[in-house]
């Protein structure tokens, strides 16, 4: 029959997303899996019980899908739906494999119990920015529909119109819009943006993106930084020093006073968002003009950001959205599913779930393995100290 793959109903509140979806059940079939599935697990996504049905999965409830699988795909587990472990954690047994977006860097805690219990664990927001990984970068899948919802919120929330429109009433101006941060989330903004008509322009410390951001059609901001160690190997913006960002707020000032919706997407894995945009550069905005802060999750860009909330703030309407990706259901479960699913794929071996840390994406997204947390950076979130890496290949059923 294959190794036993489960799929069950986010339990995160407000998570309307899916891990797998039923167009990826034969490939997953192909690669020597049987997928058991919660029933209802893609209702709010779009995807009915009868669906997964048709393609060969078998429904169950809860208890039977962790029951009957030795590897679970979930969207949330560990620190990134730390409610989940009170309930979840009990279903879990030795030898069982969990892969999903985890949180180990800002919330390591669960992964202590993950490991006690002999838990094998992967984070997909681990996953390397390498060409062989490309196919299960979830992170970049997910950001990319978090722009795009972005752009939405600041076209709908903006009291102007995004494109030049010439009418018999007169011509209506475009409006500006700068999105700062040209990582996925931020370049997805842009194109967004421009399609819907607005005048866009691009802001990032890393100076390798200027290409990227007016590919797209928009005019890239200069400011005058020392911007060369602003991007780590990994191809990730770089947390840069508190005077660094001190004079990056000086000069960026004028340039948001200028715009009228301004998207922010900056973030370090791991940390706190910078504060880009202050409370003093907000009250320099026009009446009326929008931010969106892609960053609340992290504790938002701008100072003023209220996560989950829209506040006004000297007539600016500031939006710290969350969870952006579970707003379009449909499709961020589609990606995910195919991020996942390709990832677990590489990890089967004729039938079997095979951890060989020589490979880079393996140990890269490895966690918790044969009862230790075994990432290096986990392990010093968790005040652990640091183990000999293993090399030999071993294989998890």
């Amino acid at each position: 029959m294959g190794i036993g793959v489960g799929v069950v109903k986010e339990s995160f509140p407000g998570e309307r997303r899916v891990a797998v979806v039923p167009l990826s059940l034969p490939a997953l079939a192909k690669a020597g899996a049987q997928v058991f599935f919660e029933r209802g697990a893609g209702m709010e996504a779009g995807f009915p019980d009868i669906e997964y049905e048709q393609r060969g999965a078998r429904p169950g409830s809860r208890d039977e899908v962790f029951a009957s699988a030795g590897v679970l795909l979930q969207v949330r587990t560990a620190g990134a739906n730390p409610e989940a472990p009170a309930s979840d954690l009990p279903r879990l047994r030795s030898g069982h494999t969990i892969l999903g977006f985890g949180e180990p860097l800002s919330v390591p805690g669960p992964y202590r119990d993950l490991a006690a219990r002999g838990v094998t664990a992967f984070a997909m927001e681990l996953m390397p920015r390498i060409t062989r990984a490309q196919s299960m970068d979830a992170l970049s899948s997910m950001a990319t529909i978090a722009g795009y919802k972005a752009a939405l919120l600041a076209a709908n929330a903006l009291p102007r119109m995004f494109p030049m429109l010439m009418t018999a009433a007169g011509t209506v101006a475009p409006a500006r819009v700068l999105v700062i941060g040209a990582g996925v989330a931020g370049l997805q903004a842009i194109a967004t943006a421009r399609r819907l008509g607005a005048v866009v322009s691009g802001y990032d410390i890393r100076p390798t993106v200027k290409e990227q951001i007016e590919s797209l059609g928009a005019r890239f901001i200069t400011l005058e930084l020392e911007t060369g160690t602003a991007q780590e190997q990994s191809g990730y913006a770089k947390a840069m020093g508190d005077e660094f960002y001190r004079r990056q707020r000086e000069l960026m000032g004028d340039v948001i006073a200028n715009h009228d919706a301004v998207i922010t997407t900056a973030a370090v894995p791991g940390q706190k968002a910078p504060i880009l945009v202050t409370g003093e550069m907000v009250a320099r905005m026009q009446p009326g003009s929008v931010i969106v802060d892609v960053a609340a999750e992290r504790g938002g860009n701008c100072e003023l950001t209220r996560p989950g909330r829209t506040v006004v703030e000297h007539a600016v309407s500031i939006l710290g959205p969350l969870n952006l990706p579970s707003s379009v259901p449909y499709h961020a479960s589609q990606m995910y599913s195919r991020n996942i699913s390709t990832f677990l794929a590489h990890l089967l071996r004729t039938g079997s779930l095979v951890v060989d840390d020589s490979d880079e994406i393996t140990r890269e997204t490895l966690i918790a393995y044969q009862g230790e947390v075994v990432h290096p950076r986990v392990r010093q979130a968790l005040g652990l100290p640091q183990i000999a890496a293993e090399t030999a290949a071993r294989p998890t059923r």
